[in-house]
Formats: C-alpha cells, structure tokens, sequence
C-alpha cells in the first residue's frame, strides 16, 4: 500500500511540475496546505476518491481522474515493422488554423485534420463562442462558420484550461473588441519568459494584456498601430503566429523581424494568402504583411503533413530495424534530421519531390532500412527552423540508445523535458541525466519489456513506447491520454505495420 501512495504522489509530482505549479499553487488550488501536498507526493498522505478527482481536475492530468478510468497500451516484443505508412496532417498547423479562422467571417473549410484531442478541445472552445464546426465525410475535413458576433461570455473555461492554444486567440481577437477576458490553461507557469514574447509582439497593435487569476484581462488602444517593424524577442513558432493573425486584420504593411519559418507558420500563411492577405517571405525570418480591414470569405485549405510524426516513424523503424515505407514526409523539414542520421550509419531511400495539397510544401516517400547505427561525432541540439526540430529531439534518445557509442542530447528549450528521457532505463537503456538540459545516452541497448507511466510531455511518451516495440517481451505504457493530443490512432496504425499493441483499461 506505501508503494502504491508512493507511485500516485510520484505521478502528482510529475504532472504538476509539468503544468508549471509549486506546491503553493497546487495547494491553493485545492484549498489546502502545501505541507499536504509535500506529504501527498511523498506518498506519506492517504487520498479520498474526491480529492483524486479534485487533483486530476487541477492538473488536468488523466492519470488520477475518475470516471471511465485512463487507457494504457499493452505492447508485446520485440517488433519488426513492415509495409506503408501516410503521414497525417501536422497537428500544430490544424491548431493554428482553427485559431486563425475567427479572422473570417466566411466559411472555412480545412482538409484531412488530425482528429486529436488538442484540436477536439479547441473545437469545444470555439462551439462554446457560437461558431459552427461540423466534420465533414470519413477523411477529417473540418467546417468552421462563425456567427455574426462571438460570445465570449460564454466560453467553456473547462475546455480552455485543457488546451495552451487559447493564447493564440489574442491576434485574431484584438481586432474586434475593446476588452475581452480568455480564461489560460491553469497548468502554464504564466510568467515572464511565457507571456512576454507575445505580448512584445500584439503592442504594436495596441493590446494590453494582465495574466492573472488564471485569465487573460485583454484591452485595446485603437489609437496605437505598428508603425516601424515589429521585432520578435523570441522566435517562437505561436509568437509568430499571433504577429500574423494580429497583423492580418491590419489593414496598413506590417514588417515581422526574427519570425519563426517554421512548418506551421509556413501553413499559416498560406492560409492568410487564401484570405486575401498578402504576406511576403514566407520560409524566411522576415514577413511582410499587407493585410485587410475585414475579411469575408469562403476559403478552402489543405494543412500540410506533420513532420514531427514522420519522425516518429522514422524513429519506430530505426529502432526496430524494420523496412517500412513512410509516405507523404515533409522533406523540407526533415532535412537536417535525416542528414544526422545519416552520419550515424541509418541507410534509406527517397523518392522525388511533390507538391502537397497545399500547393505548397515538398514531401517524399521515404523507404527504411535496418541499419547498424554509431553515435555522431557532435552532441545532438535542436535549432529553430532550418535547423533540427526542437519537437525531433527526444526521439534521438531512443535512436542512439540503439546506435554504437556514446551520444549527448543537448535540450535548451525546455527545462523539464530532457528529464523524462532517464524514463527509458526502465526498459535497458543507459541514459545519464547531466543537468536539466543535458542528457547522455550509451549505446548499444537490448531493450527489455517494463511497466511505465506515461510521463506528462507528449514526445517523450511517444519516445517509450517506440523503446517498446523493440523490448523483448510484455510493456505496458499507463495513461497514454498526452499520446492522444497530439497523435491520431497511434498504436492501432503501428498495429496495421505489423507491431503489437493493446489498447485497454483497468477494471
């Protein structure tokens, strides 16, 4: 029973750092003490069925929810993958884009959307204001008809809370109200290094925003317009994806410096182009934004495919050393990862370029082939766009488990994701946690099936359950609710490749 009380409070510790909390916050959250919940995650502290839900209500954490209870994963292994596989959609893009569709009072209509919690909970958002949305036929296109005049008095806070996206209604909305209140995920640590950026960014527009009490108290100065360009202090990819939408409405020029080119900010704009608005330098760190007083149109659009799922794949195949056929990759961002691996010995095939539905974005069908993998000369670092995908990172930990040698992953983005990553020596692996950043991973691996729960951080979990396909024997991979925000049917289509994997609950 103490190991039991132990493994919750571990589980509660680890959702709340991730949602950003002290133990002061949660406890005033619960209307309690932090010495309660000091003893709580210590495991010392016997809970009720209510204060479980309360928590799970807190730190909007399925692992200690009631109800139907949460799904794990069963894998069996080790696993050798086979046949073909079509990237989806690029989940970040289809968040932004359903952001970007209250710029529009026509119609928008959004082709093959990831059909992931990230964006149902956007979707309950934007239902909750009074636009209509409606799935449309069995391949995900997404109907978005907003009403004359929002309701942003009635806006679902439960489903606000569970999403991050919301900060991205700031640009579309500034435009349209003198005052607003947005309610903010209550796990985001809202301080300095997260809202800033943005705030630095929407000014120039004449929006003033206070974070506080778990909302965002918004007012506009018609009288302020950007009238020089606007310098991002960080080159966040939802940073400048507000300066885009704020600056679509605008109906003067407004020039965007130290913008992220990255895939879903590229998609963005595409899609503003379809509204009428013209942007200029789309793929570069300046953006040149003409936009119009009101927009009204009937506009369809294709996001294109999501590179950080292919890979996923890429990783799921590497790791199995498996022969697959990944279709539909976005190559243009995926170049320097492929390159990397490339220097560790991964061996592939790629077919010639073409256009994705957008018109747009360049994509290959990539073919896999077992490979004998040695550590790079160089630590391993992400880089904004061109460079390697902050979001590719954490599945070169599973990749140079495999690969010969000594390899050092260098996370300087975030502070508490490269932790999750020492998850894997439950299965083999030897990965040494340096600092908050930094982690060293020794290869080879034979890895070995375990018991795990999924941790908070939605790459890393992907990251386990890859290191399970290639276990000997049974893993299982707890409350896998994070994989589902950001992946759509994940195991059932690794399934469909030949691996193993049960979906099921606890009684």
């Amino acid at each position: 029973m103490a190991d039991y009380k132990g493994r919750i409070g571990n589980l509660i510790r680890d959702a709340r750092k991730h949602r950003g909390l002290t133990q002061h916050q949660l406890a005033e959250l619960l209307g309690t003490s932090q010495s309660a919940i000091n003893r709580i995650e210590k495991g010392h502290q016997n809970l009720s069925l209510e204060m479980l839900a309360r928590i799970g209500a807190a730190l909007d954490s399925e692992i200690v929810a009631l109800g139907a209870g949460p799904t794990h994963l069963r894998v069996d292994g080790p696993t050798t993958l086979s046949g073909s596989i079509d990237v989806k959609t690029s989940k970040n893009a289809g968040v932004a884009l359903l952001c970007a569709s209250l710029l529009n009072k026509g119609r928008t209509t959004l082709r093959k959307v990831a059909r992931i919690e990230e964006v149902n909970r956007l979707l309950e958002v934007l239902n909750s204001l009074g636009v209509a949305t409606r799935w449309i036929g069995d391949e995900n296109d997404l109907e978005i008809i907003p009403p004359a005049e929002l309701n942003l008095t009635a806006i679902d806070e439960a489903a606000a809370r569970r999403t991050r996206s919301v900060i991205m209604f700031l640009g579309p909305l500034l435009h349209r109200y003198e005052q607003f209140d947005l309610p903010y995920a209550g796990g985001c640590n809202l301080g300095e290094r997260t809202v800033e950026p943005h705030m630095s960014a929407l000014r120039p527009f004449g929006l003033d925003v206070k974070a506080t009490d778990g909302s965002y108290h918004a007012s506009v100065n018609r009288a302020i317009e950007p009238t020089r360009p606007i310098v991002l202090t960080e080159r966040g990819d939802t940073v400048t994806e507000n300066a885009l939408m704020a600056a679509a409405l605008h109906p003067g020029t407004t020039v965007i410096r130290n913008a992220s080119s990255n895939y879903m900010v590229q998609d963005l704009c595409f899609y503003l182009q379809r509204l009428g608005v013209e942007v200029e330098g789309i793929g570069t760190t300046t953006l040149r934004v003409t936009g119009k007083a009101s927009i009204d149109v009937d506009v369809d659009y294709s996001p294109s495919e999501d590179p950080i799922e292919a890979m996923s794949l890429l990783a799921a195949a590497i790791v199995t050393k498996s022969e697959i056929t990944i279709r539909r990759v976005p190559i243009e961002f995926l170049e320097i990862e492929l390159a990397t691996l490339e220097e560790m010995g991964f061996r592939y095939d790629r077919s010639d370029e073409y256009v994705a539905n957008n018109g747009e974005t360049r994509l290959v069908d990539l073919t896999t082939y077992p490979s004998e993998l040695r550590a790079p000369l160089d630590k391993i670092h992400p880089m904004p766009f061109p460079g390697l995908n902050i979001d590719n990172l954490p599945f070169f930990a599973v990749i140079a488990a495999v690969a010969e040698g000594q390899t050092l992953l260098h996370d300087w983005v975030y502070e508490n994701r490269a932790i999750y990553l020492t998850e894997l020596n439950k299965l083999g692996a030897q990965v040494k946690l340096l600092d908050p950043h930094r982690v060293l991973v020794d290869g080879p691996t034979h890895f070995s099936g375990a018991e795990i729960v999924c941790p908070p951080a939605l790459r890393p979990a992907v990251v386990l359950l890859i290191a399970m396909l290639a276990s000997k024997g049974r893993s299982v991979l707890r409350s896998t609710y994070v994989i589902h925000r950001g992946y759509e049917d994940l195991a059932e289509r690794l399934n469909e490749l030949g691996a193993n994997i049960e979906t099921f609950r606890d009684i």
